[in-house]
């Protein structure tokens, strides 16, 4: 959920040459919700926010809720004060990974030039695809029309020159858009445009503007250089005035090396017992590590994230003897990292897992171990994979997971 500022006397329609706009970018709308939607369709049209119950934070809400203030990243007790007659829905991460490669199935029938960015987005260069699909416009409507008509859920395209404007359009195309800016129009639509919409400007970049009287993209253009880059540094004014005026060329890359796998969960209410916290390091060793097979990635370092009921949070890391993709080793190491964390009486409000320093699994030189870990501990994870794959995610888990302690919000990501 984009939170960058909209103009909202921006123009919707800026023209309908495509012939130099080959870059689209899909933008599920309020996409956890709007799974949740398929099965529930008498909550469209009302506020429905997706999250935990009592806490943690807003994962999604559908534009009726948003209509109250609420957005993503809030914490759920203030998401309740400001919109109280929301319906309120514990996420459902499998149904959502599930959907998300369903979407990108469609996408791929269009290019295999493809960028996603997260499970919910992601760029195509559609330059190759003309001939034999249309248009970048008519290739936009045509997956529009086909993520809906599959999936039964909303999508918005921005088409442009470039990355950035095609994923500002997409922005301004929502609710259920498209929203098409010609090459020649780059300039006029970014100038249109508050100074936040631009990527890198978050609050305290645009307190550093607003003192020099900036706060639309068309003064940022015009202040000079030298007088910017005094403002907030070298590297941020050359970006920003690339930006200002439409010069990105960044091109969409098809391969995306993910940075790091990870899973968290906010529990409902606050752990104290280690068992119960080694059982939850369990699942989420499992998690990642199916992830990181599916991915066909190895990792060689893990670390843990804590917080306590006081939102105090630690960080611990530790860098693997050999590359694993194997959960029990994964899990050994995030254990032995919890043992240094003093868990204080107010118990643990947070517990993630994350598999840093990824490499690729083929090209990876794996250590042979003398102990249970070796590969016959990795052939049986391989067969739960297929089983689940075949079953259900809910079909097959290690028996000392059976007792799981209920979490009001778990959130797996890649990044």
């Amino acid at each position: 959920m984009s939170r960058a500022p909209r103009s909202a006397s921006a123009r919707r329609d800026w023209g309908s040459d495509d012939s130099h706009a080959p870059i689209l970018h899909v933008d599920m709308d309020a996409f956890f919700a709007s799974v949740e939607l398929i099965d529930r369709p008498e909550l469209r049209g009302k506020p429905v926010i997706v999250g935990g119950r009592q806490r943690g934070v807003v994962l999604a809400a559908t534009y009726e809720a948003r209509a109250s203030g609420v957005h993503s990243a809030m914490p759920m007790s203030r998401a309740r004060v400001l919109c109280p007659q929301a319906i309120v829905i514990s996420p459902d991460h499998t149904r959502y990974r599930d959907v998300s490669r369903a979407v990108m199935r469609i996408l791929s029938d269009v290019t295999p030039v493809i960028e996603p960015l997260g499970i919910d987005e992601a760029f195509l260069d559609v330059s190759g695809a003309r001939r034999r699909l249309g248009s970048p416009s008519v290739i936009g409507a045509r997956l529009r029309e086909r993520i809906a008509a599959e999936l039964r859920v909303p999508a918005s395209v921005g088409i442009a020159a470039t990355k950035f404007v095609a994923k500002l359009a997409s922005s301004h195309a929502k609710p259920d858009g498209l929203l098409l800016i010609p090459s020649e129009a780059t300039i006029p639509f970014l100038h249109s445009l508050p100074v936040g919409a631009l990527w890198g400007v978050g609050e305290r970049t645009a307190e550093h503007l607003g003192r020099l009287a900036i706060r639309t993209v068309e003064e940022l253009a015009n202040t000079p250089l030298d007088t910017l880059q005094a403002a907030i540094g070298h590297s941020a004014g050359r970006r920003l005035m690339d930006l200002a005026w439409g010069r990105d060329p960044r091109a969409v890359e098809p391969v995306r090396r993910e940075k790091s796998i990870g899973h968290e969960q906010t529990f409902a209410e606050n752990l104290t017992l280690p068992a119960e916290l080694a059982a939850v390091l369990l699942d989420q060793a499992h998690r990642c590590a199916a992830r990181l097979r599916a991915g066909e990635l190895f990792t060689a370092s893990v670390s843990i994230k804590v917080r306590y009921s006081d939102f105090t949070t630690l960080t611990r890391s530790h860098v693997l003897d050999a590359p694993t993709d194997v959960a029990h080793e994964i899990y050994l190491a995030s254990r032995q990292l919890l043992s240094g964390v003093v868990i204080p009486p107010g118990g643990v409000r947070l517990l993630g897992v994350r598999c840093e320093s990824l490499s690729d699994a083929a090209r990876t030189a794996v250590q042979v171990r003398l102990d249970d870990s070796g590969p016959e501990r990795r052939d049986a994870e391989v067969a739960m994979d297929r089983i689940r794959q075949r079953y259900g995610s809910t079909s097959l888990t290690a028996a000392s997971l059976v007792r799981v302690p209920t979490t009001e919000n778990a959130r797996g990501d890649l990044s």
